[in-house]
């Protein structure tokens, strides 16, 4: 390869999918309530997703007084992203650096900073850095996309330019029905949480324009909520059939293996590929996720049309 595509363990890509599209990462840090320290590493290497989730809900993981999960995460530090920097530009490779969103972390300017302070030790080497505006599995299905146009021959500088271009036509639709894990560290409102933790209700979000979860209705059981989301699918999804489109979930396999089928049903895309969720996010998304990801429309920049576009689908019952 002329370059290499390197995002960080944000991007929830499976072995499978990195080797399959040849995407390298940087490791972040989590910590346990035990005060073990560790890398966050995209593997199911200490625990299984089924104990995970569990594990993130039991009162003794969180602190009484301050009521916040003793699980906790943080990014690589700069010279973590010097030294795998270092292990690409020596092999004389260019680097495209994807990361999560810098409303959700400080990995962006990190990532930045390494590139700074390494240009100048690699002048004939390119890197550019590029903030995702998304988190989770929109962060990967970002950075499949960008391989893909790798695999297709663009070079660094053009499949740059189409990420940037592109990132906000990437679109998160589905629930998130316990909302107490992200308004913990402060992403969403408390009261939008209290609606989430009812039983039966379905918080449906959206990415915002600037990369965050946002909420932009509510639906009651699940019938209700697979309904709902084809029909957005629908509004704001271009070219279905080209696409591969990603589905996360954390604790909610079956939604999620539900949500599958009628989106293969519906719009025969590619691919429909189920991911769950890594530690790395788990922490903060905590148990109770099940969304679709794929390229449509541009979001507007105040959620307006995507608003109005689900107001009307579930006016319309």
């Amino acid at each position: 390869m002329s370059f290499v595509i390197l995002s960080d363990s944000a991007c929830d890509l499976t072995k499978e999918l990195r080797e399959r599209f040849n995407i390298e990462y940087v490791m972040g840090h989590m910590t346990l309530p035990d005060g073990t320290e560790r890398r966050t590493t995209l593997e199911w290497d200490f625990t299984t997703p089924e104990q995970f989730y569990k594990d993130v809900k039991e009162k003794k993981n969180f602190n009484p007084e301050t009521k916040q999960s003793l699980y906790t995460t943080a990014p690589a530090s700069i010279d973590e992203f010097k030294e795998e920097y270092k292990k690409y530009l020596d092999q004389g490779n260019d680097l495209l650096v994807i990361t999560i969103s810098t409303g959700l972390s400080a990995t962006y300017n990190f990532a930045l900073k390494a590139k700074e302070e390494l240009q100048a030790e690699y002048p004939d080497r390119k890197i550019i850095v590029i903030d995702s505006l998304r988190y989770s599995t929109g962060l990967g299905l970002l950075v499949v996309r960008a391989a893909m146009k790798r695999q297709e021959g663009l070079d660094i500088d053009r499949v740059a330019k189409w990420v940037e271009e592109n990132k906000s036509r990437c679109h998160q639709m589905g629930f998130l029905d316990d909302l107490s894990f992200v308004a913990m560290k402060g992403r969403i409102s408390k009261p939008k949480a209290f609606m989430g933790q009812m039983i039966g209700i379905k918080p449906m979000a959206e990415f915002s324009y600037e990369g965050l979860p946002s909420v932009l209705a509510k639906t009651k059981g699940d019938q209700a909520f697979f309904d709902a989301c084809i029909k957005y699918i629908e509004k704001t999804i271009l070219d279905p059939k080209d696409q591969i489109i990603f589905i996360a979930q954390t604790a909610r396999e079956k939604q999620a293996l539900e949500l599958k089928k009628r989106i293969e049903e519906k719009f025969a895309p590619k691919e429909v590929i189920v991911n769950t969720v890594h530690p790395q996010n788990g922490i903060n998304i905590g148990p109770g996720l099940c969304a679709a990801y794929y390229f449509g429309t541009e979001i507007s920049k105040d959620l307006s049309i995507e608003k109005e576009y689900l107001t009307q689908i579930l006016n319309s019952k």
